[in-house]
């Protein structure tokens, strides 16, 4: 259901460093302005909230389709209509949503068609961390991202973005039906003419869970691993590309990957039937560079999902459990937990850390599954002051 734009932990850009040069790169666009830019205190008043609404292509449900085997299309848009010919501005997302609706943009469809929403960025903003082009995924028990308030998403103006959504259809035998994705963003806008920042800047993370497909460790990029430090490694599935039943040649490539180990990890795997525990090992690809603080956290999950659970090995503490809610007498999820604070929840750059997903496939056959967490990170260090 969710398309991962890039797995490659050892390239990371260090984030402090980013940071220090988005006083420099904001500061340029800023150049014209009596006031300079200045990223030194926080705003006392916060700008009118904008929006951007866009609706996908129209899909044509003609069958079932499971998970990332539907109707899918691709978008490249700005945050607003008309920015990539003007001087770019700084703008700070607050909020996504994504839900289906009919043919006509308007009328209210359900749900258990959405497959995703991805939001993934044409290049990375200069001068801020946001490491990764995947921003968000909504999908089946989620339908909206709100940051808390006083913080947002640092872009600029003439940023391209790119949409892609697909349908899925696990349940009607009964189609034809016409639906489309509506999505909408919620932004300010930088006054340039004032000397304090619009917000607190958040950058990001996605953490997946994943299967070992070949190899011997199941703990990425760790020959020898050791349960102490790195857990009882991920569970050895069968990728679900190589039965035939999804044969796009960039899903493939966007789903499977190997370690600097040779061995060959999948994204997106099957679930027999019965209950899985599956652990994966994500310090890598958590990559802190600085003590900081998680403010907001978003969960993917396929159906027959129970719980993505995010553990601190080093404190032995669960940082964020996020449970789920089947769809009653249906295939698909209801409800998925977020986690939203202002406070946010201390996370460590010298710490380990694992996620734990639970699938329970109370089915007959063998069910794919994803697990990931979109975690959004202060980028202030934990005193509290800019970089």
């Amino acid at each position: 259901m969710a398309f991962i734009a890039t797995m490659n932990y050892s390239t990371r850009p260090n984030v402090a460093t980013v940071m220090r040069h988005a006083v420099l790169g904001i500061a340029l666009i800023f150049s014209g302005c009596e006031r300079p830019a200045s990223l030194t205190s926080i705003a006392a008043a916060v700008p009118q909230l904008e929006q951007r609404t866009v609706l996908s292509d129209v899909y044509q449900i003609d069958r079932k389709y499971r998970s990332m085997a539907g109707p899918w299309s691709e978008m490249v848009i700005n945050l607003e209509e008309g920015g990539q010919g003007e001087p770019p501005q700084l703008v700070w997302i607050q909020g996504f949503s994504a839900v289906m609706v009919g043919a006509d943009g308007k009328t209210p469809a359900s749900q258990e068609y959405m497959c995703h929403s991805n939001v993934n960025f044409e290049r990375l903003m200069p001068g801020i961390p946001r490491i990764e082009q995947a921003a968000f995924t909504l999908s089946q028990g989620q339908y909206k991202i709100q940051f808390p308030a006083g913080f947002g998403l640092p872009v600029f103006s003439n940023e391209g973005i790119r949409l892609m959504t697909q349908v899925l259809n696990l349940n009607s035998d009964s189609p034809p039906t016409a639906v489309r994705h509506k999505l909408r963003f919620d932004f300010i806008r930088q006054d340039p003419s004032v000397s304090t920042r619009a917000l607190k800047p958040l950058f990001h993370r996605q953490l997946p869970a994943f299967a070992l497909v070949d190899g011997e460790s199941g703990v990425f990029g760790v020959a020898n691993p050791d349960a102490e430090t790195h857990g009882p490694g991920c569970v050895r599935a069968p990728d679900p590309f190589g039965k035939g039943e999804h044969d796009e040649e960039w899903m493939k490539a966007g789903h499977t990957f190997k370690d600097q180990l040779g061995q060959t990890f999948t994204l997106h795997w099957t679930v027999p039937p019965g209950r899985q525990v599956n652990t994966s090992y994500v310090t890598g690809g958590l990559a802190l560079p600085f003590d900081t603080t998680v403010h907001y956290i978003a969960v993917h999950l396929h159906p027959f999902a129970e719980s993505l659970e995010l553990r601190d090995r080093t404190d032995n503490r669960t940082v964020f459990k996020s449970n789920t809610r089947q769809a009653k007498g249906r295939i698909g999820l209801e409800h998925v937990d977020y986690f939203s604070s202002e406070e946010g929840l201390p996370m460590y750059k010298d710490h380990e850390y694992e996620l734990i997903s639970i699938y329970n496939n109370t089915s007959d056959e063998d069910q794919d599954a994803m697990a990931l967490m979109y975690l959004y990170l202060s980028a202030e260090e934990s005193q509290g002051n800019p970089i």
